[in-house]
């Protein structure tokens, strides 16, 4: 059970790396109309579910190659669990079997499989968390690359035609974003403070494991989790006033503004 709302903040930085490409652009880091840079909430909770996947938390929404149980389809992974299981059981079961329906929520909206009934169950977590964005635009650099290996043998044994391409990077970034956990729809999913913590432990480590050839390692850093837990299941403040009272520097340099009866803890 949680007895009090948790509103937080994270700060993190990006260079050379691409934190999150938009496939509408060219796989281009995503950004605003006006040039600053953005980090979907969709990538985030992505991040956030990969690690708590690696904390050893059961995972619905798991990547493919991540997969841990075998199942090729979220259909698959749902219908097998709730065989036999009553229809009115369904929605409580889900949640205490993955973390991250119980944080995120999760619209479960498939048909009929072998044994199960057609489903259609709306579930909203407690946790939320927004897009993130720079504080100030940002500069995204191109640079083409080639493939120089043979990909297919030609039929007259010749070396195939190099294969360009591009690879696009923020130089230097600061990202921030604000999340908050809500106690009245934890109480309807079963999230618990052992839960948040977990969340707050995956925040810090957010960027751990996930490299790659676009976020090299190193280059995308969590500098800043500000943590806020209110003296009751209400909240002393609004999350919009305590989003508010933090405020970040174009260098990443924190200071929160002071509410009383509200001291965030910063990690």
């Amino acid at each position: 059970m949680m007895n009090n709302k948790i509103d937080f903040a994270v700060v993190f930085t990006v260079k050379n790396a691409n934190p999150n490409g938009d496939p509408l652009g060219g796989n281009r880091p995503r950004t605003t109309s006006d040039g600053f840079g953005e980090v979907s909430d969709v990538c985030l909770k992505r991040k956030l579910r990969n690690r708590l996947q690696d904390f050893g938390e059961k995972i619905f929404v798991q990547m493919d190659e991540r997969c841990d149980d075998g199942k090729k389809s979220l259909s698959d992974r749902f219908n097998e669990f709730i065989k036999g299981k009553q229809k009115s059981d369904i929605s409580a079961e889900v949640c205490k079997e993955w973390f991250d329906v119980r944080a995120f929520g999760q619209v479960f909206a498939f048909k009929k499989g072998d044994g199960v009934e057609q489903v259609s169950i709306g579930i909203r977590g407690p946790v939320t968390i927004q897009s993130a964005f720079s504080l100030e635009p940002v500069l995204v650099e191109s640079i083409q690359i080639t493939k120089s290996v043979n990909s297919e043998t030609t039929e007259d044994g010749k070396k195939s035609s190099d294969t360009m391409g591009a690879k696009h990077r923020v130089n230097k970034a600061v990202y921030v974003t604000y999340g908050s956990i809500s106690p009245q729809l934890a109480e309807r999913t079963g999230f618990s403070d052992a839960d948040a913590e977990k969340i707050k432990e995956a925040l810090i480590s957010l960027f751990e494991g996930d490299e790659s050839s676009a976020r090299p390692s190193g280059s995308m850093v969590v500098e800043k989790v500000i943590w806020f837990k209110h003296n009751s299941k209400s909240g002393q403040y609004s999350s919009a006033k305590v989003h508010k009272s933090v405020k970040v520097d174009k260098n990443g340099n924190v200071t929160v503004e002071p509410l009383e009866g509200l001291v965030p803890e910063v990690i």
